[in-house]
């Protein structure tokens, strides 16, 4: 969920610099569609994760207190890998082009990893994990959790690879004239992964429909979360085809004698870092203000799924039969929840700018934060609800209170607006701020980007261990969540610049998962 920082490099001093300029304006808005197809693809399997994984690697043995932490590898990706990923990319004198080999070779390792993750319960069942059925045995599978972790990671470390380039990209083709309209794409494909991947994740039918795909050792859960990736892969190699046949970048071609500038890591470190002395007037507040909304959010990112499988439906992964089942029913409403989350977050990615222009940036903030305040609330509140009213019936668990379902919908649908907000405000109050002070604007998206990283490293680490020593399942983290939000409320009331309505730019902003 981080936005690549690289340095940037101006093409006019390359040979190719006319031509890509030439090849800019007469760019079409349908070779632009297609040209940013592959975030659609790449958005696809993020749905899957998000909305699948946490629940799926408590199955095999990973208890729930420690089941975040596997989720560091995303902030530490996004803090390493888009960086360098997008300085190389930058200065890639490759005949294919600056993007695309980078976007081919992340996109393989990707579904490369997505088949390790499918295939994580039979590779740890031909491991020697048990001989037992999958539909009888309910210890732990640590070979295939170590299996699925491994896979996991390279999955999250693969996705931070291609979003760089593939920004680049739309970037690179659109240029100035035409990258409100390329932003609006690049968004729209980002939330049409989002509604195939979460349908996806929602559908119980793959086992189904693809028999082949139970085994002794994957059962029904595991094998529709095999399915929906298989599918997964397909779909990313195809949007990842056509991204690739119809951008026909422009390859780099250096000038005689021109000097390369230095572009190793530390030098890309130094200058991020170096930048924290001359942020512009404001930033700081800003950068409090995205730390302190992240702490908000970070906790419903990891555990949206988990918590409709356990407080809503009261399954349990490591449970009985009935448990189980209960708890793979609520995984997948929760999954139907995002989908309806992703249809408001798209609608809502249109009307970010308006309102900041009428509003102003800093209120549409602040009114988001609340809101964020009033879901995470009203979470914490409905899981009450629902234990309080659950009378050990597994029959109730099946089914689940229809009232505490439909608000428990009603709070995912209601929070894609915040999300619109978060994906984009920040990185638009970054650019104008730095655009006022005549400073870097790449650099100090990178100094934002790091106060993104960090609130999620403390929740990684610090939620699942929160939890455990409340011992109230996934209430700790939401209400802890909701106290955030209303922290982060006030003090964008106080610290957060007041920007002007008119300078608020659509092409500021940045499209996130």
């Amino acid at each position: 969920m981080e936005v690549e920082t690289v340095k940037g490099v101006d093409t006019m001093e390359f040979g190719a610099g006319d031509r890509e300029e030439r090849a800019r304006r007469e760019v079409s808005l349908v070779r632009l569609v297609f040209s940013c197809m592959v975030a659609g693809g790449v958005q696809y399997g993020w749905a899957l994760q998000l909305s699948l994984l946490t629940p799926y690697v408590q199955t095999l043995g990973l208890p729930h207190a420690l089941s975040s932490i596997m989720w560091l590898c995303g902030p530490i990706a996004g803090f390493l890998v888009q960086p360098t990923v997008g300085l190389w990319s930058d200065r890639c004198y490759s005949k294919f082009g600056r993007r695309r080999p980078f976007i081919l070779v992340g996109c393989l390792l990707i579904s490369t990893a997505v088949l390790i993750i499918g295939f994580s319960s039979d590779i740890g069942f031909a491991l020697g994990d048990t001989k037992e059925h999958c539909s009888v045995y309910t210890g732990p599978r640590w070979k295939a959790a170590i299996v699925y972790v491994a896979g996991f990671w390279v999955l999250d470390l693969s996705n931070n690879a291609v979003q760089g380039p593939a920004r680049a990209l739309m970037a690179d083709l659109a240029g100035p004239e035409k990258v409100n309209a390329a932003n609006a794409i690049f968004c729209s494909w980002m939330a049409a992964g989002n509604i195939l991947g979460y349908s996806s994740g929602a559908s119980g039918k793959w086992h189904k429909w693809f028999p082949f795909l139970n085994t002794k050792a994957c059962c029904a859960a595991c094998a529709n979360l095999k399915g929906a990736f298989l599918i997964a892969v397909i779909f990313l190699l195809c949007c990842v085809a056509v991204t690739l046949i119809v951008a026909q970048e422009e390859p780099l071609e250096k000038k005689p004698g021109m000097k390369e500038e230095n572009t190793g890591f530390l030098d890309m470190l130094k200058d991020i870092f170096g930048a924290f002395k001359s942020l512009p007037p404001g930033m700081p507040y800003v950068l409090l203000v995205t730390a302190v909304t992240w702490l908000s959010w970070f906790p419903f990112i990891l555990y949206d799924t988990d918590w409709m499988g356990r407080e809503i439906y009261h399954g349990n992964p490591d449970g009985t039969a009935a448990e189980r089942d209960a708890y793979d029913r609520g995984v997948r409403e929760g999954a139907f929840g995002l989908l309806l989350n992703s249809v408001v977050l798209g609608i809502s990615s249109f009307l970010i700018e308006p309102l900041c222009r009428k509003l102003t940036p800093r209120v549409v903030w602040v009114i988001s934060n609340f809101s964020v305040f009033a879901a995470m609330a009203g979470i914490s509140i409905v899981s009450k609800w629902s234990v309080d009213g659950y009378n050990g019936s597994i029959q109730q668990a099946i089914n689940a209170s229809p009232k505490v379902r439909a608000v428990a919908l009603f709070i995912f649908t209601a929070l894609g607006f915040p999300l619109a907000v978060l994906f984009s405000v920040p990185f638009a109050v970054t650019a104008q701020l730095a655009a006022k002070a005549g400073r870097g604007q790449g650099l100090c998206t990178g100094v934002l980007n790091i106060f993104i990283v960090l609130p999620q490293v403390i929740i990684a680490l610090g939620a699942g261990p929160w939890d455990a020593l409340f011992g109230k399942g996934n209430l700790p983290a939401f209400a802890l969540a909701a106290a955030f939000a209303f922290i982060c409320g006030f003090v964008g009331i106080f610290l957060l610049p007041k920007l002007s309505r008119s300078s608020f730019r659509s092409s500021s902003m940045a499209g996130m998962h």
